[in-house]
């Protein structure tokens, strides 16, 4: 016990502590000597336990446990490694890179028995391993909450080990070019119908515009673009797939999907109502026009009122 050798000098004391010291220099060494070679380092189940989990170890690591193999089918593996190996070459070739912290990952394919060990049954799941001690809960990443966006994992590294890490993105030039090309489009549709612009004062088609627009953001893609969740969720015990999140603080994209879809049914039944209101056509096709957007809009909107009800539990319907 080592409380026993403060101000203990015998031979077999000193030659314990000299051996756990060219133990964990190794055990640096070989870690450096790997995120030399790459970003983040693979881990199977031996060196997991070795550089992870033994003892003694003075450095953090972050643990990505996953199932990258395509037989696997996991979307959100992969798009969640892209964030992973983002992160880890921001703090690799950071100037405040040092040995304190290292990324790595277990794929399920190569250390099913990691997962056995800590009771995993899902992927992909982010852990810290603290120099000292043994994990905490907020050790481990809430994915499901906060989705797994680059900046996201650097924020809650920050938090359990003081290690503040600025994410660098290689440079992605698809956004200025699809913005280039609609851009010559444009100006390629305005050159052709130079002698007769009167589409632009369309109301209906600027109408249209907008509530592609308003779709898009009461929806949540701006969130989806911030936080990056899955697409969504798979159930590893039964196969279940899942498109709605159980929580009000996220979302799957397949949900915000749905809701955009929802609204546009309901925006299209409240068009046809006030159609029906306001033209002067025959009495049956109006009543006709008045049914459909009568039956789209309480359809759809009872449909849209069950999904918040699965999110927001215990909201005050009555």
């Amino acid at each position: 016990p080592r409380p026993l050798l403060t101000g203990h000098s015998c031979p077999s004391c000193q030659l314990f502590l000299s051996g756990e010291q060219n133990m964990l220099a190794e055990k640096v060494d070989q870690m450096m000597e790997w995120s030399s070679r790459r970003s983040v380092i693979r881990m199977n189940g031996d060196k997991f336990r070795r550089f992870v989990k033994a003892p003694p170890r003075n450095y953090s690591v972050i643990v990505m446990f996953t199932a990258l193999q395509p037989q696997r089918q996991c979307s959100v593996c992969r798009q969640a490694n892209e964030e992973y190996q983002v992160l880890a070459n921001s703090w690799r070739y950071s100037s405040a890179f040092s040995n304190k912290l290292f990324f790595t990952v277990v794929d399920y394919d190569e250390g099913a028995d990691v997962f056995q060990q800590l009771n995993m049954n899902s992927a992909p799941t982010f852990m810290h391993f603290p120099s000292k001690g043994k994990p905490k809960r907020a050790d481990t990443f809430d994915l499901q909450r906060i989705g797994f966006a680059s900046e996201q994992l650097a924020k809650w590294i920050a938090d359990r080990t003081d290690v503040q890490i600025r994410v660098f993105r290689p440079p992605n030039y698809s956004g200025t070019i699809a913005l280039a090309l609609l851009v010559s489009l444009v100006g390629g549709l305005l050159y052709l119908r130079r002698n007769n612009l009167e589409f632009i004062y369309n109301k209906t088609g600027w109408a249209m515009a907008a509530l592609c627009v308003v779709f898009a953001m009461t929806s949540g893609q701006m969130w989806n673009h911030i936080r990056g969740p899955p697409y969504a969720h798979k159930n590893p015990q039964n196969g279940q797939v899942s498109y709605i999140h159980g929580s009000s603080q996220a979302q799957f994209v397949a949900e915000s999907h749905i809701i955009l879809l929802l609204n546009a049914a309901i925006s299209m039944g409240m068009v046809l109502l006030n159609e029906a209101a306001s033209s002067k056509g025959d009495v049956g096709k109006r009543r006709i026009i008045c049914l459909v957007g009568l039956g789209l809009v309480v359809f759809f909107f009872s449909f849209l009122l069950s999904i918040f009800r699965s999110k927001y539990h215990g909201y005050p319907y009555r």
